[in-house]
């Protein structure tokens, strides 16, 4: 990746600022004038006190008395029990750390920066009374080490300024106390204690023309102190040193993710700039990511607590660790959901009386400590089969048994167990009594119904994935997942003929805009519906136009990718590049920080007025826009539907020439292909692991139509595959979808024959 991007100066508040971070310690760049701002933060450092502990009164069986007998008062007392007591938190949060202001004095201002993709090194364009100098900033991320050079002849005023200076009054009264400066000849900084957990020490140590910064965490004052000075230590030679020691990480990073190339420069940034964010956010020897990763603010405390978010967000921010060929991305949070195991028991055996389960609520701390207040939240148990899902992905993208066995199938088990317990007999079929569509309604009385579809679609991912892991390790599946496959919906569903379409629940449609498609998951991202098949086609058909009828006007930043997904899917090309381009102008701030508000009026309510003359909410920066966005593009390029791989559905016809190279796909495979000019020449497929090889024929008898949703398709031209030794291999292409079977480490072209 040889990109460089530029910030133009002022950049006024942290989350305008540019990026460095290996998952562990984030460095927010930004500033204005004469003064350039550093602010640090950890992904790590938390507050662990309040929270909700669960126990037997928060039972599946309580909970569903309450919520039939429209019991309000028992459902919040239920699930908002967590009142405070004096000098405490009501939940466990993350903790901002502060920042470094270097001022660099009259006549000095701050005119652009500039940052290198391929290994994070940033430099500062200054003026001083007519001439440029620049600061030049690097992370070492073994040792979470910030390294900054500027001329001598400049010497900055260096200021510590901890999060106490911003919220010391809030921290206060929940029995915080001030922190402890440290002042040296060369260093400055302070310890922030807590009142039960870590010591957090931000350092600065100075050298002639250079410095180093970091932010350690240690069990109290002193041995946060000693890491941080340790640290420092570590990291000699300066930015240059710094670089050297992260550059190889960063060339294999690099290395591994797929190129493409697309004509649109905001779609080309939100691919670039987010994989570079995405190397920060997700950094296998870091910490688990949640919704700020570690760029966390030091003006407040975070919003939502950073916390861990499983009814979508950390889904989204981990989503492009699986095309974009960096699988070990995901092994922080498979491990931290590991760690969970006995809590995630005890959850299943308080809610539904089971000992073999595990439920994991929708918003958790690092501890799994449940956030509360929230109590469809707490019992959407879709966030646990969602989990359960991407570690079946994970599988399907590696072919990895030994983690299919050891980790994915136990836990796909455990969380089928509780869906097992909930469900009920309704003459022929099953059905879930009591389930939540995420956040619709939000935590009112009537956010619930029989049969939510979000619930239905993760319940049979779920038994597909389970029968399918079955099969592949030789065990016997039960014969109950195969029965729920059969008898449970697949969607509930509204309406008669030409008017039926997916409902949230029964009885309840799509209302209004709202942030999660949910209802539509069958779709994206569960492919659990067969759009090929009559019997559902025409009500795909009614779901999008409901969908695209209510519009837009009360979505945030984070559901956009995922429109436009659903627009690629349907082959709506336009209207998915589109949507991306809403993210990059509405959703992200100058500094190209994603959001969950809008950053301009005009496209939505989501903390925006509809005129100009009411000024925005505080501005919530969340990286779940940006992962999710890296997907979006991807899944324009390559998708897959019921296990064949389709191409370039979501790039609009107006795109001369698009392409992308050794994208990871479903099987293990890495898949290369072009389009100029509206053909497709030919396609790559290497093989990492053998197996078959299923694509939609990118090459029809004519040329292709647009249509609100795919056609069945023709047969297609014949077709061969040649591998690297020139070989032809046998194809077979039945109703336009071509297979092949590959061995391990073979790569074939596939392309019109003659």
């Amino acid at each position: 990746m040889n990109s460089t991007y530029t910030w133009d100066f002022p950049l006024p508040r942290t989350h305008t600022g540019m990026l460095q971070g290996n998952a562990r310690l984030g460095v927010m760049i930004w500033g204005e004038g004469s003064v350039l701002r550093i602010t640090l933060g950890r992904s790590d450092w938390w507050d662990h006190r309040g929270g909700l502990h669960w126990d037997a009164r928060q039972s599946y069986a309580n909970i569903r008395r309450a919520l039939e007998a429209n019991d309000e008062s028992a459902v919040r007392e239920l699930f908002e029990h967590t009142q405070a007591d004096a000098g405490q938190p009501r939940r466990p949060s993350l903790l901002p750390v502060g920042r470094f202001e270097l001022d660099f004095g009259p006549g000095c201002e701050l005119r652009t920066g500039e940052l290198r993709l391929s290994d994070g090194y940033a430099t500062v364009q200054m003026d001083r009374d007519g001439t440029a100098h620049t600061i030049r900033l690097a992370m070492d991320l073994d040792a979470s080490v910030v390294c900054v050079e500027w001329p001598t002849s400049l010497a900055p005023t260096v200021r510590p300024l901890p999060a106490w200076e911003f919220l010391g009054e809030e921290l206060a009264k929940i029995s915080f106390a001030p922190p402890t400066p440290v002042k040296g000849d060369s260093e400055c900084g302070w310890v922030q204690s807590t009142p039960q957990d870590d010591s957090a020490c931000a350092l600065w140590q100075t050298q002639p023309g250079q410095a180093c910064l970091t932010c350690q965490l240690g069990s109290d004052d002193a041995s946060a102190l000693s890491a941080a000075r340790t640290a420092l230590e570590r990291c000699t030679g300066g930015v240059d040193g710094a670089l050297d020691r992260s550059r190889p990480w960063w060339t294999a990073y690099w290395s591994d993710i797929p190129r493409v190339e697309i004509p649109n420069d905001d779609l080309r940034m939100l691919y670039e700039y987010g994989l570079y964010k995405f190397a920060g956010l997700t950094h296998p020897d870091g910490i688990a990511a949640g919704l700020q990763g570690p760029w966390i603010e030091e003006y407040r405390l975070p919003p939502w607590a950073g916390d861990y978010h499983f009814n979508i967000n950390v889904q989204m921010c981990y989503w492009p660790a699986y095309r974009s060929n960096r699988l070990q991305h995901l092994r922080p949070l498979f491990e931290l959901i590991a760690s969970w195991a006995g809590t995630l028991q005890h959850n299943a055996k308080v809610f539904v009386g089971i000992d073999d389960g595990a439920m994991l609520p929708h918003a958790v701390d690092d501890r799994c400590t449940c956030m509360g207040g929230f109590w469809t939240g707490s019992i959407d148990h879709g966030c646990t089969a969602w989990m359960a899902e991407m570690m079946f992905r994970y599988y399907r993208y590696t072919l990895d048994e030994p983690f299919l066995r050891e980790t994915a199938y136990p836990f796909m088990v455990a969380a089928m167990r509780v869906y097992e317990e909930m469900l009920e007999r309704d003459g022929d079929a099953f059905v879930l009594p009591v389930s939540v569509s995420p956040e619709y309604r939000g935590s009112a009385m009537n956010a619930w119904g029989r049969n939510a579809s979000f619930q239905l679609a993760c319940a049979h991912r779920l038994c597909e994935d389970l029968l399918e892991a079955s099969r592949v390790l030789g065990v016997a599946p039960k014969p109950l997942w195969g029965e729920i496959l059969t008898r449970l919906p697949k969607a509930c569903l509204i309406g008669e003929g030409p008017r039926r379409s997916i409902a949230l629940w029964e009885g309840t449609p799509l209302e209004e805009s709202h942030r999660h498609h949910s209802h539509m998951a069958a779709i994206v991202p569960f492919d659990t519906l067969d759009w090929e098949d009559p019997a559902w086609r025409e009500t795909v058909r009614q779901t999008y136009a409901e969908w695209i009828l209510r519009g837009h006007g009360l979505w945030s930043g984070w559901c956009i990718p995922w429109a436009s997904m659903l627009h690629s899917r349907a082959g709506h090309a336009q209207m998915a590049e589109m949507l991306l381009e809403v993210s990059a102008r509405f959703y992200c701030n100058i500094g190209r920080g994603t959001l969950h508000d809008a950053d301009q009026p005009g496209f939505t309510l989501m903390g925006r007025s509809p005129l100009d003359d009411a000024p925005p909410r505080p501005e919530i920066m969340q990286m779940d826009l940006g992962m999710a966005a890296i997907v979006a593009v991807q899944e324009m390029l390559l998708h897959t539907k019921r296990g064949v791989h389709h191409l370039f559905r979501g790039c609009p016809r107006s795109w001369k020439r698009v392409g992308f190279e050794r994208m990871r796909t479903d099987g293990a495979f890495l898949v290369s292909a072009e389009r100029i000019n509206g053909t497709v020449p030919s396609v790559r497929v290497e093989s990492l692991s053998g197996g078959p090889f299923r694509l939609r024929t990118p090459w029809p008898p004519t040329p292709a139509t647009a249509a609100p949703l795919p056609a069945v398709p023709a047969a297609g031209v014949p077709v061969s595959a040649i591998d690297a030794t020139g070989r032809e291999i046998p194809v077979t292409v039945t109703e336009g979808t071509i297979e092949l079977t590959l061995q391990p480490g073979q790569t074939v072209d596939v392309k019109p024959r003659g």
